[in-house]
């Protein structure tokens, strides 16, 4: 299974936010930070406030904070946000399919069961699991 660029950035931002959950970051900090477009970081965070992951502040001390304590923020609940209109093959998605043996396919079926197992194994897992605990992060 693979995640898109998407979900990977909002993971990653995510985890700095969680290593400081009552910091505001701005999208240009963490955009610098990870080496990223603040162009494509806006749209993650936009994606995420939508959701109810973080909240986002206008203005002087503005920028992004979690929304929930990173204990109650589910990396399955991450993932299906940010992966939201990505079908994992072209049969799960809800425009035409081009694929020809769809109709006697048996493979759709488990691999619906495997998508399924991958996010309740997420599920497992919170924010606050993975958050950057390591690295030194004061300075900020």
């Amino acid at each position: 299974m693979r995640l898109t660029s998407f979900t990977d950035y909002g993971l990653r931002m995510l985890m700095r936010m969680a290593s400081a959950p009552n910091v505001a970051f701005s999208t240009s900090e963490l955009a610098e930070e990870f080496g990223l477009s603040r162009h494509h970081l806006t749209k993650i965070m936009q994606r995420l406030a939508r959701g109810g992951i973080v909240e986002t502040r206008r203005g002087g001390g503005g920028g992004a904070v979690l929304a929930r304590d990173p204990t109650g923020i589910r990396l399955g609940e991450v993932v299906r946000l940010l992966e939201e209109g990505q079908a994992l093959v072209e049969c799960f998605g809800t425009g035409e399919s081009s694929c020809t043996i769809e109709a006697c396919c048996r493979l759709k079926s488990r691999l619906r069961s495997a998508e399924r197992s991958f996010l309740a194994d997420l599920d497992r897992s919170t924010l606050a699991d993975i958050a950057l605990a390591s690295l030194d992060y004061s300075a900020a």
